[in-house]
């Protein structure tokens, strides 16, 4: 079984979102979703100053496996995700305008049971 901290969110397509006390969320891929896609290849991310909303496709990771989507710097270093998805190997981060919308997604038991419904 993967790896999966108790102190992220989580989206059942495999985002993991950690907000820090100035309302900056650290947003990766969890570790489930880095096993499935094989060693990361390619990111690209969205640009500085960008705005987006929850649910938008903002970034797009290439794999030896595949190409995925990534919903709402490491360009430089997508090694990184295969070697620490919940550490180093974050993606973005963005400042939090509604800080409910965290309601949305999931514990870590939460997404643990949607992995294993899959």
């Amino acid at each position: 079984m993967s790896n999966i901290p108790s102190e992220l969110k989580y989206a059942t397509s495999h985002e993991w979102v950690r907000v820090d006390s100035d309302g900056i969320a650290t947003i990766g891929i969890s570790e489930h979703a880095q096993g499935l896609l094989g060693d990361m290849v390619f990111v690209e991310l969205p640009d500085v100053d960008d705005s987006i909303s929850a649910g938008d496709d903002v970034a797009v990771a290439e794999s030896v496996k595949a190409a995925s989507d990534i919903y709402a710097a490491l360009e430089d270093a997508p090694e990184l995700l295969n070697s620490d998805a919940f550490g180093e190997g974050w993606l973005f981060q963005v400042k939090l305008d509604d800080v409910s919308e965290l309601e949305n997604l999931l514990d870590a038991e939460g997404y643990k049971n949607s992995i294993d419904e899959d």
